[in-house]
């Protein structure tokens, strides 16, 4: 598949530890061996990032995993494998227990242990398909309530967009009435989905989980970054944060190439808004 928003997900220092425990836990991830750092989930391509610890990830974004019957041969080996996930991935502590709920026969809400969250869901054969993995925004603590608003504006600014399901909270529930209870959605070429998340978190969305937009060319980033970029103090080397405090890496489609190269990596981090023209000419002679 074509992927480009790819979820990079920030490794206390132990990135490839955290590859290495993807690719035991689930039965089909492989590490992408000429992009440094990314992980093949089910055909779905995830970043682990190097860094500190100052920005941990939270359950503001998570995985939603989505055991349709009909993709793993019916719904006894997807239960088996949705399962087998819960013990894998929930060494970090489970959010909400593996249960029936009234959205779904078999679901859980678990922790790993690099603290990333995963959603583990049977879902409907006979609902509309969706990939096997799909991030999902829960707008939480000073962004509740911004699930729609967000995502609209999302849809309106990425191409070959489109809004799928959107489901509400009525009245009466322990959240505000006519908050997304959940919503999914397509940017450019994959899925996303978003809730709403009331009172029951006062966390939000920190640089610990960011959207890294893989863009063909300058007039693609300047588009992306006019939008997307609304806190002057957070820009840097192509990452910013939207208003709704979301974190995105706005980026050439050769980034990996640009950062393995020390001319143009060091242009890169001094920049703030890549500068396409700046780089070119510091570019190697075989990438010109």
């Amino acid at each position: 598949m074509t992927q480009s928003i790819m979820p990079a997900v920030r490794c206390d220092r132990n990135a490839a530890e955290v590859a290495r425990y993807y690719v035991e836990a689930f039965r089909d991830a492989t590490v992408v061996e000429e992009l440094p750092g990314v992980v093949e989930i089910h055909g779905y391509r995830i970043l682990l990032i190097d860094g500190g610890d100052e920005h941990s990830v939270n359950p503001s974004i998570s995985g939603l995993l989505n055991f349709d019957p009909a993709a793993f041969g019916g719904e006894q080996e997807a239960v088996r494998y949705l399962d087998e996930l819960y013990e894998r991935l929930s060494g970090g502590g489970v959010l909400m227990p593996l249960q029936e709920y009234p959205f779904s026969r078999r679901y859980a809400w678990v922790r790993d242990d690099l603290g990333f969250t995963w959603q583990l869901m049977l879902t409907d054969p006979d609902g509309d398909p969706r990939p096997f993995l799909t991030p999902s925004f829960m707008f939480g603590g000073i962004a509740d309530g911004w699930a729609e608003p967000a995502t609209n504006e999302w849809l309106r600014l990425f191409d070959g967009s489109e809004r799928g399901n959107l489901v509400r909270y009525e009245a009466g529930a322990p959240v505000a009435e006519g908050s997304v209870m959940f919503t999914d959605f397509r940017l450019k070429d994959q899925w996303f989905a978003a809730m709403d998340a009331g009172d029951f978190h006062d966390f939000t969305f920190t640089p610990g989980v960011s959207m890294m937009v893989l863009c063909r060319d300058q007039a693609e980033i300047d588009r992306y970054w006019e939008v997307l970029s609304t806190v002057p103090e957070a820009e840097a080397c192509g990452w910013c944060v939207d208003r709704w405090g979301v974190s995105w890496q706005v980026v050439p489609h050769d980034i990996a190439v640009l950062m393995a190269d020390e001319v143009t990596r060091d242009t890169i981090l001094r920049m703030r808004r890549i500068d396409l023209a700046e780089l070119q000419d510091e570019r190697p002679e075989g990438m010109r």
